[in-house]
């Protein structure tokens, strides 16, 4: 198994579920790779999700790096699997791009990496009442704030095998489209995470200023779902390359 590249905490996901048409993903499609569809019924649906999340306690190689420790991420994926040669198959994500507000958090993972990362101011807002759990995830793009924010129920409850919810969280593998040589896989490990209930979402976001014109579209679009995940440690394995 490859060592252990980061360790961290994933807290209080926010992930909207849009509904798009399979080829608009072709050009973010790593080399080796299938889009992963959820399926219902007769009814196939390529998703992909605006995320929000707080990365907490984050150690590289261990090391706890100061001022970037706990900042927040917002990123928009897409679900792929890859099958091994004895067959086994893997499902993991895509990332189209990833905010952060720390600047060597992007350069790290641009340079070495070649994950789309950007930095952005960010800010954050988990507020408890009786009853009630509040969070909102924020980003400015060319000066302009946007905004991702669900209401939920104080309670957890389980994520049942099989369930969209399921399918949105339980991708272990993370897959990079190198821009020379093959595709880049890595494992990130994490138990099964609970969810809040989801009482009302607000989102503010300009897909196309953010992700370009093929997410135009996205601009007049409910998401399909919406939920708030609690989360967990996670640990994130060092990358290796795919055989041709």
């Amino acid at each position: 198994m490859p060592s252990t590249f980061l360790t961290a905490e994933w807290r209080k996901l926010i992930m909207a579920q849009y509904v798009v048409a399979p080829s608009t993903l072709v050009p973010w499609l790593p080399r080796g790779l299938e889009l992963d569809l959820y399926r219902v019924g007769e009814t196939a649906r390529c998703y992909v999700s605006l995320v929000g999340f707080l990365f907490d306690r984050v150690r590289v190689k261990g090391l706890a790096i100061p001022f970037h420790t706990r900042f927040e991420e917002v990123n928009l994926r897409f679900y792929v699997a890859r099958t091994e040669r004895d067959g086994t198959r893997k499902r993991g994500v895509v990332f189209i791009s990833e905010f952060v507000p720390r600047a060597a958090i992007t350069l790290l993972a641009n340079s070495l990496y070649e994950e789309p990362y950007a930095t952005l101011p960010m800010r954050h807002s988990i507020v408890r009442t009786p009853g009630t759990l509040s969070v909102s995830y924020a980003w400015r793009h060319r000066g302009i704030w946007q905004s991702l924010a669900v209401e939920a129920s104080s309670t957890t409850q389980a994520i049942a095998p099989g369930s969209e919810e399921g399918f949105i969280t339980e991708h272990y593998w993370g897959y990079t489209k190198r821009t020379r040589g093959p595709t880049s896989e890595y494992g990130v490990l994490h138990p099964r995470w609970s969810v809040y209930p989801i009482q009302s979402f607000a989102i503010a976001a300009d897909f196309a200023a953010l992700y370009g014109p093929a997410f135009a579209s996205l601009n007049q679009t409910a998401p399909a779902s919406v939920l708030l995940a609690e989360g967990s440690a996670v640990s994130v394995l060092a990358g290796t390359r795919l055989p041709d």
